[in-house]
């Protein structure tokens, strides 16, 4: 997914549907764009250019490339520790400036679904868990959906349950993810969280399990993430029926109707 827009008379850009940037014919950026965690700028063939610079935010230099003869691309590595925001990307030969152009880098992180091995058998969990993990084990994991709708690259840090599930945890060991420290999630990227504190596995003394007439309540997803430094939530409704034991229970997670 691109950043940026249409360049304008004036060699800054506007927002454009498909947010990749491209040429009025006369800009020497012809193209700007984030391209998983690396921001890519494109130049015209017609116009000497020898330095291309990045301004953060804050005014300050980001970083600054050389740009050799003949070349029509440079890129910045903006990773995963960067300040969300309006870049300033600035062509010059010789010193002067040529052109520049404003730029959005910010990313949206938004959970999307949510679910179990037992109602989601299709999903890599043997390539996650391992062929040699029991059933028991993988029923007793979830994986949550993330999108990242935004125009830049994020880092989710941690991934927590809350309320009504079986063992939830506010604070587990490590980032809650299964082994990994981050999961990075790139512009218009969407990608599963695979847990590893067994959120739905025993009951803990916190929580809420089988029951062979039912128990339905409510818990919630919560992803803390890096770049934008949010914690990004979600709710659920859930209901356990048919057995008291966690590993034969039917377990129903729907969305709750504000979303």
């Amino acid at each position: 997914m691109g950043v940026a827009g249409c360049l304008n008379d004036n060699g800054g850009s506007e927002p454009s549907s498909d947010g990749t940037s491209s040429s009025d014919g006369n800009s020497p950026l012809t193209r700007i764009a984030v391209e998983g965690t690396t921001l890519v700028v494109e130049l015209s063939a017609d116009v000497d250019i020898d330095q291309v610079n990045l301004i953060q935010p804050n005014g300050e230099l980001f970083g600054q490339r050389d740009v050799a003869a003949g070349a029509q691309q440079v890129s910045f590595e903006i990773g995963t520790a960067y300040t969300p925001g309006e870049y300033q990307v600035t062509a010059l030969d010789e010193g002067e400036t040529i052109t520049e152009s404003s730029t959005a880098i910010r990313p949206e992180l938004q959970i999307r679904d949510v679910g179990l091995y037992r109602n989601n058998p299709d999903k890599p969990w043997d390539e996650v868990y391992g062929e040699s993990e029991t059933n028991r084990i993988k029923n007793g994991e979830a994986f949550v959906t993330v999108e990242n709708s935004g125009s830049g690259p994020d880092a989710v840090t941690e991934l927590i349950f809350s309320g009504d599930a079986p063992n939830p945890i506010e604070n587990p060991r490590g980032s809650g993810m299964h082994e990994t420290d981050q999961v990075v999630v790139s512009p218009g990227e969407t990608t599963d969280l695979f847990s590893n504190s067994f959120p739905f596995g025993s009951e803990s003394e916190d929580g809420m399990g089988g029951s062979p007439d039912g128990n339905s309540g409510q818990f919630t997803v919560i992803v803390e993430t890096r770049v934008s430094g949010n914690r990004v939530t979600s709710t659920y409704n859930i209901q356990y029926s048919g057995s008291d034991e966690m590993t034969d229970c039917t377990v129903t997670i729907t969305g709750t109707d504000d979303g």
